[in-house]
C-alpha cells in the first residue's frame, strides 16, 4: 500500500518525511525501557537521588520531543490527505464521468467512494501503522541485546501474531469483498429507486421493491455479521495472546535473574519492549479492514485512472464548419459487442437540417451519441470536418456542440446556470438562447425569471418545460454541430411552433442540425431525410423525394397506411 502511494511523484516526499518522523518517534519510545533498566539497576542499587532526578527529567524531556513529533506527524498527515485530495479529485472525477458517459454505470459513485476512503485510510490510523510497523525488528533487536532468550521468546510472540494476522486474512477476505459487492449492489439499487420515486408510487411498486431491497439488505447485513464476528474473534484472541505473552516475558526473565544471566531491571525492560514490539502487529490486526479497502479502493483507482488517462492538450483545432462524414460505421452499447449500428455511411454538408426517422429500436439514439463522439464506434469514423470527433478534446468541442438528449437532465441552479451549461454567466447570450428556443417569454413568467432556482433535475419545471430549457442549453453560445433527439416529445402546440422557428433559424446560421423524431411535422423543415431499420441506412436524401413516397405509402386505401414500419419498408425499396 505504502509502495503503491509512494508512485505517486507529488506524493513520495510526504511520506519520505513521514517515514523520519516515524523513525524518531520509534527511537523514542526506547526511552522509558531504557530509564526503567537504569533505575532498577542503578538508582535502586546505589540509592543515588541525583541520579534519578537527572534520569527523570532526561525522559520527561525526550518524551515531551516524542509528543511534538508524533503531533507534527499527524499534522502531515492531514495535510498529506488534502494533497492527495488535490492531486486525485479531478482526475478521478473526470475518468469516472467519462466512464459512465460510455453508459458503464454498475456502479456510479464507486469511484469517488473509492477516493474518501483513501483520504480517510491516509489521514487516520492506517497510514500510521503501516509506517509504525517496520520499526518492530528495532525493539526485537535490542530485547535481544538484553539476552538472547528473551530474544528468541519475543520473535516467537512477534510470528504468533503475525500468523494471527494471516490466518485473520484468509477468514475474513472473502467475507469482506462479498460484503463490498453487497453494499455497492444495495446502494445502487436504493439510488435508482428514488430516482424513479413518481413511477414506484404511482404504479404502487413501493412495497415489493421495499421487499427486494430488504431482501438484498438482509443478506448484506448476515455476511457483515459474519464478518463483525470473526474479526471481534480474532482482535480479542490476538489481544489474549500479547497480553498473556507480553506477561511471560516476565517469568522468562525472572528466571534468567535467579538463574544470574540478567539483571533485574532487565525484566521490567525487556515487558515494555515485547509491548512495542507486539503493537504494531496488534495495530495492523485492528486495521486490517481498514488497509485490505484502502488497498482494493487504490487499485480500482489505479486501474480507472489508467483506463481514462489525462488527454494531453494536443493541437486546439478551431471551430468547425460543421461538415459531418460517417464513414462505414459499426456501433454498439460499450461493453457490448453487438452491433446496433452496421454500415452507415453518409455525408452531410454545414448548414444542413437532417430528420432521422425510423422504427423503435432501429438505432435513431445510438447513431445521435455517436455523431458526438459520446460512444466509440467498434469501427468505422464519425468525422467532423475531416477529424473523428471521438478523439477531439471533450473540454475543446463542447462549446461547438449542441444536444438535446431524449431524456431531458437538467440540474440543481437557476434556469440561466443550465442553459449557460454552468459557465460563466453571460446574460446576452443566455437571453438569446432563450430567445432562439422560443422561451424568454416563459422564463420571464417565473417568480425571479432566469434566476429560478429549479430544483434537482428541475423537478419545479414540467415536462414540457424541461425540454424547451434543454433546447436553449443546446443553442447556447455557437454551436456547428447540434443533436436533437425527440425534441418535441412533450411539447404543446405552442413548443413545436417555437421549434419549427428555431430549426429554420438554425438553417440561416449555417449549423448543422441532426433531428431525430417521430412526429412528421418536424420534418416539414428538414433538407434531407435519413431512414433508418435495424441498424442500417435504408434511405438518405433530400426531404421533398423521400416524403412524396412517404405520403404514397401512406395515402388511403395503401396497404401501408398508418403503419410506419411498413412506411419504412414501402419507401426503402
Amino acid at each position: 500500500m505504502l509502495g503503491s502511494l509512494g508512485s505517486v511523484v507529488g506524493l513520495r516526499r510526504a511520506l519520505g518525511a513521514l517515514a523520519l518522523f516515524s523513525g524518531c518517534i520509534n527511537l523514542l519510545l526506547l526511552v522509558p525501557a531504557v530509564y526503567m533498566l537504569q533505575v532498577y539497576d542503578r538508582v535502586l542499587s546505589s540509592r543515588n537521588e541525583g541520579t534519578l532526578l537527572a534520569l527523570t527529567v532526561l525522559l520527561v524531556a525526550l518524551l515531551g520531543v516524542e509528543a511534538a513529533l508524533d503531533r507534527v506527524r499527524s499534522r502531515v498527515l492531514s495535510r498529506l490527505s488534502n494533497e492527495f485530495d488535490t492531486t486525485y479529485d479531478a482526475r478521478v472525477f473526470a475518468a469516472a464521468h467519462r466512464r459512465a458517459a460510455e453508459g458503464r454505470l454498475d456502479a456510479p459513485s464507486q469511484a469517488l467512494a473509492d477516493l474518501g476512503r483513501l483520504r480517510e485510510f491516509i489521514s487516520g490510523k492506517g497510514l500510521v501503522t503501516l509506517l509504525d510497523a517496520p520499526w518492530a525488528p528495532l525493539f526485537l533487536t535490542v530485547i535481544f541485546l538484553l539476552h538472547p532468550i528473551l530474544g528468541l521468546f519475543a520473535l516467537g510472540s512477534m510470528l504468533c501474531l503475525v500468523g494471527l494476522a494471516l490466518y485473520n486474512q484468509r477468514i475474513a477476505g472473502p467475507l469482506m469483498q462479498q460484503a463490498g459487492q453487497l453494499a455497492a449492489g444495495a446502494q445502487t439499487e436504493a439510488v435508482t429507486h428514488l430516482r424513479n420515486v413518481e413511477v414506484i408510487s404511482a404504479l404502487g411498486m413501493l412495497g415489493v421493491l421495499r421487499d427486494r431491497w430488504l431482501r438484498r439488505q438482509g443478506t448484506l447485513l448476515e455476511v457483515s455479521g459474519q464478518l463483525a464476528d470473526r474479526s471481534a474473534s480474532i482482535g480479542s484472541l490476538s489481544r489474549y495472546a500479547r497480553l498473556t505473552l507480553q506477561s511471560s516475558i516476565l517469568g522468562v526473565g525472572a528466571y534468567l535473574v535467579l538463574q544470574g544471566d540478567m539483571s533485574p531491571g532487565g525484566i521490567i525492560a525487556a515487558s515494555i519492549l515485547l509491548g512495542r514490539t507486539l503493537a504494531p502487529v496488534d495495530q495492523v490486526i485492528a486495521q486490517w479492514r481498514g488497509i485490505v479497502t484502502a488497498r482494493e479502493s487504490w487499485e480500482r483507482i489505479a486501474v480507472l485512472l489508467a483506463a481514462y488517462p489525462i488527454s494531453s492538450p494536443g493541437v486546439s483545432l478551431p471551430r468547425p464548419q460543421g461538415h459531418v462524414r460517417v464513414e462505414t460505421l459499426v456501433m454498439a452499447a460499450p461493453g457490448n459487442r453487438e452491433p446496433i449500428l452496421q454500415g452507415v455511411d453518409f455525408e452531410v454538408l454545414p448548414g444542413t437540417l437532417v430528420g432521422i426517422v425510423g422504427p423503435s429500436a432501429s438505432g435513431k439514439s445510438t447513431l445521435g451519441r455517436a455523431l458526438l463522439g459520446i460512444w466509440r464506434p467498434l469501427s468505422g469514423q464519425v468525422r467532423l470536418d475531416g477529424a473523428a470527433i471521438h478523439t477531439w478534446d471533450r473540454e475543446k468541442i463542447g462549446p461547438w456542440i449542441g444536444y438535446l438528449p431524449q431524456d431531458v437532465e437538467l440540474f440543481a441552479g437557476t434556469i440561466a446556470e443550465n442553459i449557460a451549461r454552468f459557465g460563466e454567466i453571460d446574460s446576452p447570450r443566455i437571453i438569446d438562447a432563450a430567445r432562439r428556443a422560443g422561451v424568454h417569454e416563459m422564463v420571464l413568467r417565473f417568480p425571479q425569471g432566469y434566476d429560478t432556482q429549479i430544483g434537482e433535475r428541475g423537478v419545479v419545471l414540467s415536462g414540457g418545460q424541461r425540454q424547451r430549457i434543454g433546447l436553449a442549453r443546446a443553442l447556447y453560445g455557437d454551436p456547428a454541430l447540434i443533436v436533437l433527439d425527440e425534441p418535441n416529445s412533450s411539447l404543446d402546440e405552442a413548443g413545436d411552433a417555437a421549434l419549427l422557428s428555431a430549426l429554420q433559424a438554425m438553417r440561416g446560421e449555417g449549423r448543422t442540425v441532426f433531428i431525430i423524431s417521430h412526429r412528421m411535422n418536424v420534418l416539414a423543415v428538414v433538407d434531407k431525410v435519413l431512414i433508418l431499420a435495424s441498424g442500417t441506412v435504408k434511405v438518405f436524401g433530400p426531404r421533398a423525394e423521400i416524403m412524396n413516397a412517404v405520403r404514397a405509402a401512406r395515402a388511403p386505401g395503401s396497404a401501408d397506411s398508418g403503419n410506419e414500419n411498413a412506411t419504412v419498408r414501402a419507401v426503402s425499396s
